[in-house]
């Protein structure tokens, strides 16, 4: 059955919410996130692929070492056991993403060194 739920529901903080796909019968994950400039998670990995679709601002990503910068109107596709961050890069608003993952449950390993800082 079909249900509808509010993303309020899920919010771990200001900054973000959290849907675990095994508490609703789904196969998908995601987080809704918004972070100011300079603000997000540092590197961690995954084993399975991370797909980004920023939504609002701007983010400097750090995916395998390199700098990648990606906007609104953009998706960022992060390969699976890759280690990998971002900061919001903006100082004119935050960036608002939806960070999808593959799977009913969510598994990430944060690792000891922080993403790039954005730029």
């Amino acid at each position: 059955m079909a249900t509808a739920i509010d993303l309020s529901q899920l919010a771990l903080s200001e900054k973000a919410a959290r849907f675990e796909g095994k508490a609703y019968g789904s196969q998908v994950s995601f987080f809704v996130t918004a972070h100011e400039y300079g603000a997000g998670p540092d590197l961690h990995v995954h084993p399975y692929e991370e797909t980004f679709i920023v939504q609002e601002g701007a983010a400097r990503f750090t995916v395998d070492g390199e700098a990648i910068d990606a906007h609104a109107g953009q998706i960022v596709v992060v390969p699976a056991n890759v280690p990998h961050g971002f900061k919001g890069a903006s100082s004119d608003g935050p960036v608002r993403m939806v960070g999808i993952h593959p799977v009913a449950e969510m598994d990430t390993t944060f690792l000891d060194e922080p993403a790039l800082p954005p730029g």
